[in-house]
């Protein structure tokens, strides 16, 4: 396909994961139009995601919650995009606010779905299907795919540099993990706690991790996390290695490219994880893995139990967290050694 659009915007989502999973569908509409000026308006928490990117030309930050919180600010973004001159804009996030932004900053086409009442901004409507709803890659890839682009490839893309792996290699070798060691992630956050594997759970696993493979475990997360990871770190036996907000995101990106393998829940880490090819085992509970789980190529098993609750599930009151708590320390570590192939079952 030519390169009809000219200039791009790209409206992405908010979240790590999400934005991993709309790495398919900027690398197709670039490659569908390799001369166009591609953009891409994000979140700030998201930018590392994205920065390094080859597809894309420039990152324009939506500050939601600081910057351009107010109406002021949001007309000033508004002007900023207008003067930008773009053509064309995707956007990929479900917001009445971003369809309207885009639409008051004068851009000629702009293509969506229908969702929030928004369709009235929209010059060019994609129609949802009735269907069960696809995994979220294939949700983004649609938008392309309706405007004639030729989207096959649903492998996720995160670039890191050598300056990352370097600083990676230098974190490990300061808490003792040797080229040679195994080396296994664990990642125990989530959004929200019902996303959560148990931590004595992800305790006990690390310990087994220790002591039948004699591996060396790594527990990462976002700086949030570093509570839970210290809780985590108390309840073993072994001496974990935490990372919990001692990297960035291209540095941990560098980590888990470095480990054997990583388990965990349904998180950003994870999808991390996925996109630089390292065995994952995934533990869902209130989420879909055919929505939100890992997709494309690699090496990754799912373990999901939720039979009788609805999924998604925000019932944050649930004392049991039956879900996630079905999911047995045993089973996990049955997968992980199925998958750790270069290592002896003992």
């Amino acid at each position: 396909m030519t390169s009809a659009m000219g200039r791009i915007l790209i409206v992405n989502v908010n979240w790590i994961g999400d934005v991993i999973f709309s790495t398919p569908f900027i690398k197709a509409v670039r490659q569908a139009h390799p001369d166009s000026y591609v953009a891409c308006l994000l979140h700030p928490r998201c930018v590392e995601i994205l920065k390094d990117n080859p597809r894309i030309d420039e990152i324009i930050v939506y500050d939601e919650e600081g910057a351009h919180r107010s109406l002021l600010g949001k007309l000033k973004l508004i002007i900023n995009l207008k003067k930008k001159k773009f053509d064309t804009a995707f956007i990929l996030h479900r917001s009445f606010t971003k369809a309207l932004i885009t639409f008051l900053a004068g851009i000629k086409e702009r293509i969506g779905y229908p969702t929030k009442h928004r369709s009235v901004f929209l010059t060019k409507a994609v129609e949802i299907s009735d269907e069960e709803a696809p995994h979220k890659v294939e949700y983004f890839l649609n938008l392309a795919r309706a405007s004639g682009i030729n989207a096959r490839d649903i492998a996720y893309e995160f670039f890191i540099k050598d300056s990352d792996r370097q600083r990676a290699s230098q974190f490990l070798k300061e808490n003792g993990v040797l080229d040679k060691d195994l080396l296994v992630a664990l990642c125990p956050g989530g959004n929200w706690g019902m996303k959560r594997w148990p931590k004595e759970n992800f305790a006990k696993l690390g310990d087994l991790f220790i002591e039948k493979l004699g591996a060396k475990v790594l527990i990462s997360g976002a700086k949030k996390d570093i509570s839970l990871t210290e809780d985590i770190k108390k309840m073993m036996k072994g001496k974990p290695v935490i990372s919990c907000g001692k990297t960035t995101l291209k540095e941990l990106g560098a980590l888990l490219e470095r480990v054997d393998l990583a388990v965990a829940n349904d998180t950003g880490p994870m999808h991390l994880a996925v996109a630089m090819k390292t065995n994952v085992v995934a533990l869902f509970g209130p989420t879909s893995p055919r929505l939100t789980g890992p997709y494309g190529p690699g090496s990754y098993r799912v373990i999901w139990k939720n039979e009788e609750c609805d999924v998604p599930c925000y019932d944050v009151s649930c004392a049991e967290n039956r879900c996630m708590a079905l999911i047995t320390v045993e089973e996990v570590f049955k997968e992980a050694k199925s998958m750790l192939t270069r290592i002896p079952i003992p």
